[in-house]
């Protein structure tokens, strides 16, 4: 194993060289932004200066569900559901700060308090009192802390590979010994990106090597990962000040969070894991499980982290299946 991990960081170290000498530079906003808008794409700016993109797309009649993406992800990762829950639900996705087409903002801050206030101000913008929140991974964070923090809006939670509550890592940290065991090859990216030595020469390395091991290992290595799909990560990544927004989000991450009171959950969930997730185990799935009073627990076997667009089809049906138990019980 020991020297599994010597030759695993020797290519890393390799790459990082490679990287900085295929240095190619960030690219301009308006070219990114043309590629990856479409007719569903809006903004507006919050008080802050802040200009978010942002879709509401679907029925407009139905129950509005509203989906926060993952760390370095956007809301083109929500794009499966989109096409599938739209007939019946009115769906709200959007690029958080440091993210997607709303990058770099103007106070430069990317925490979590930064991503409720622009959930908010979204729904806000839109008039949404009540709404259904999603979330993945990161998003999946935003999710339960936006609904601890505003109990009145949120009607159900979906949690997708959802970060976990502060209070589940001395949990894990405790089976820390048996995941190793059968721990998975995980994108090298984010833990790098918690190496102060790292930050400071990322900005200097083109991140196409890490952006395409960061995406097949986070899809787990799904036929449905394309070069398109790795593209649209690293183009994303390169547009003009998300690199900066980036390095500034890591270097406050925060690992002391104080644990939450889980009794202030008081809607459903569903819970949707895949088996095969490198980034955060199915065992925070079955934290989450124990933990929220009203759960519905569903673990994919032989997917990632990204069931939503690994398996779009069987997903969405999950959440059609729960979601019509929530707004049918009105």
């Amino acid at each position: 194993m020991k020297i599994i991990r010597s030759i695993i960081a020797s290519i890393i170290v390799i790459i990082l060289c490679a990287g900085i000498f295929l240095f190619k530079g960030e690219l301009a906003q308006d070219q990114v932004d043309a590629k990856y808008t479409s007719e569903k794409s809006q903004f507006f700016t919050m008080e802050n200066g802040a200009r978010i993109h942002f879709r509401d797309e679907g029925n407009p009649n139905g129950p509005a569900v509203v989906l926060v993406h993952g760390s370095n992800a956007s809301l083109h990762t929500w794009e499966p559901w989109v096409g599938i829950l739209g007939e019946s639900y009115r769906i709200i996705t959007m690029d958080l700060p440091a993210h997607g087409l709303t990058g770099a903002v103007p106070d430069k801050r990317y925490g979590s308090p930064a991503q409720l206030r622009t959930v908010d101000a979204v729904v806000r913008h839109l008039g949404i009192d009540k709404f259904t929140l999603g979330g993945n991974s990161m998003g999946g964070g935003v999710t339960w802390r936006y609904t601890l923090a505003h109990p009145e809006k949120v009607e159900a939670m979906l949690l997708i590979d959802s970060s976990g509550l502060p209070q589940f890592r001395q949990l894990l940290e405790a089976k820390a010994n048996e995941l190793d065991q059968d721990k998975k090859e995980a994108p090298v990216f984010f833990s790098l990106m918690r190496k102060p030595w790292f930050r400071a020469i990322a900005k200097y390395i083109d991140p196409y090597w890490m952006t395409k091991q960061g995406v097949n290992s986070a899809y787990n290595y799904s036929p449905m990962v394309t070069e398109e799909l790795i593209q649209r990560y690293y183009e994303l990544a390169l547009r003009d000040g998300s690199r900066d927004a980036t390095l500034s989000r890591f270097s406050t991450y925060n690992t002391t969070e104080e644990p939450v009171d889980a009794g202030g959950f008081s809607v459903p969930a569903l819970i949707m894991w895949g088996r095969e997730d490198s980034l955060i185990p199915v065992d925070v799935a079955e934290l989450f499980s124990t933990t929220l009073a009203q759960s519905t627990l569903v673990i994919y076997d032989n997917v990632g982290h990204m069931p939503m667009e690994e398996i779009p089809n069987r997903s969405a049906k999950d959440v059609s299946t729960f979601l019509f138990e929530v707004y049918d019980s009105d």
